[in-house]
């Protein structure tokens, strides 16, 4: 098949923006590109322009304009324009599957079964919940109206980019709302990708918008603009902090969705066989380039030895290299930046008194060139140190002892994030227990199979806000409260 970056070129979408149903040139003389680099090979393998104000304006008017019939479409209309959505993007399973690998370095077999399916999951739901949504409720004799917000930006990463994109992209559309999105110039071509599917799915012009650019400049203008309603964000929490402040002026909804340093906490009763390995496995999904990941192993004292030869084994089966390879399971990091951050944070761990169990700076051994980082493991790490307290957001997993479960509680709970957590053990009433004092937006129960519809968010400084299912949508949503509408006289 075509590579995504020639279908691109071929296209003329790489210089380009998708605005009022149309791929238009950047609005300045002299445009700004960003340049696409393969993380596997560290070579430039495209330019993307990179819009201003300007292009942001357009934009925003384009979704303005469109705001007024879109919102009044029925549910049941918007539901089959996500319909055709979700039958293209798994169609083109395969070139979104290659666009991630060549963008940021995703495995293509955990591209293929997980970036891709997973992303395509967030609009199936978002249709679905359409079907049956109460968006006016009699209470008494008042009506509560549910109405979409209006025009929203959406801002999105570079370590799961499509998987983000869907999952602000879909049920805001749900809701009723148009949108600007701008992704993470570092991984922008499954985006351009993305705006092409919904063009060939007869999205109405407006409703679905693409401007790319950087933070500082099309991320800025997206969150002061007074004409957007509403800003979506999943990033760092300086990134978070940054977006929040420049919509304070307009007093527009801001749900961020940033950063983790998630607890998994093993049981003294827990199964390490089975604890341990999957916990390890959980840590480096997508090479540890997810703000949930669970990099912090909250073990019992008495067995760390044991969770310390279970979690090398478990480590040492992962296959690093190129990310084309049917035999790979983790790629490169996606980018230099990130790349150069976890080997500082691995020299930093390397300082500490704490033992390396395995792993290290530098690439593994067989690889010279791309970004490839070596899955790291430290113990007896203590709960104060950077390693257990910064996120990192690459294969490095802090394994930390308790002496008690009130201990192991406590530890979870000492951090500035509560995005993610996990709990292993076998007395279900334990593990109940211990779910419930821990201040995380989820919470997984002995390594249950990923929920589509379970919302998602963060306590604290990991944000604020939820995505995902019914209560991804209704962040998209306006609450009216109509008095006397059931009453029967005029």
């Amino acid at each position: 098949m075509t590579s995504p970056v020639r279908h691109l070129t071929e296209a003329g979408f790489l210089g380009k923006f998708y605005i009022d149903g149309e791929w238009r040139k950047p609005i300045g003389p002299v445009a700004a590109a960003a340049t696409v680099v393969n993380p596997a090979t560290e070579q430039p393998i495209a330019d993307v322009a990179l819009g201003d104000d300007d292009d942001v304006d357009c934009a925003i008017a384009a979704a303005r304009g469109a705001f007024a019939s879109w919102s009044m479409i029925p549910p049941a209309e918007r539901a089959a324009l996500l319909d055709r959505v979700h039958g293209l993007l798994l169609e083109r399973l395969e070139l979104f599957a290659q666009a991630l690998t060549c963008e940021m370095g995703a495995a293509i077999t955990y591209a293929r079964r997980a970036q891709v399916p997973l992303a395509a999951e967030h609009i199936r739901v978002a249709r679905d919940n359409l079907a049956n949504y109460p968006f006016i409720a009699a209470r008494g004799s008042t009506a509560i109206m549910r109405e979409p917000i209006g025009v929203c930006g959406l801002i999105t990463p570079w370590n799961w980019p499509l998987y983000q994109i869907t999952a602000k992209v879909a049920p805001a559309i749900a809701a009723g709302c148009t949108v600007v999105l701008k992704p993470s110039e570092l991984s922008p071509l499954s985006a351009l990708l993305f705006a092409e599917l919904m063009d060939n799915a007869d999205c109405p012009p407006g409703v679905f918008n693409l401007v790319n650019g950087t933070g500082p400049i099309v991320g800025a203008a997206l969150a002061s603009h007074p004409l957007v309603d509403m800003i979506s964000i999943t990033g760092s929490t300086r990134a978070g902090v940054l977006v929040a402040q420049a919509a304070a002026p307009t007093v527009k909804r801001v749900a961020q969705e940033l950063g983790g340093k998630s607890p998994n906490i093993i049981l003294p009763d827990a199964d390490l066989s089975r604890a341990v390995p999957l916990g390890v496995a959980a840590a480096f999904r997508n090479l540890g380039q997810s703000c949930s990941a669970p990099t912090r192993m909250l073990v019992p004292r008495s067995r760390i030895e044991e969770v310390e030869t279970l979690a090398a084994a478990a480590a040492s089966e992962l296959v690093i290299g190129d990310p084309l390879a049917e035999s790979t399971t983790h790629g490169p990091i996606a980018n230099r930046p990130q790349f150069e951050r976890i080997q500082t944070m691995i020299g930093v761990g390397l300082e500490e008194d704490v033992k390396l169990v395995i792993g290290g700076r530098g690439r593994p051994d067989d690889l010279r060139t791309g970004f490839y980082a070596r899955p790291t493991i430290f113990s007896n790490v203590r709960p104060d140190m950077r390693i257990a307290q910064e996120e990192i957001f690459g294969p490095v997993l802090s394994i930390i002892p308790y002496n008690t479960v009130d201990e192991a509680i406590a530890i979870a709970n000492d951090t500035v994030y509560g995005l993610g957590a996990h709990v292993q053990g076998t007395d279900m009433e334990t593990v109940r227990t211990v779910a419930a004092r821990i201040q995380s937006g989820q919470v997984h129960l002995n390594y249950p199979d990923w929920d589509p519809n379970a919302p998602f968010g963060g306590y604290k400084r990991s944000g604020n806000g939820r995505e995902y299912g019914i209560e991804g949508m209704e962040e998209y949503l306006e609450t009216k409260a109509v008095l006397g509408f059931y009453h029967s006289r005029a």
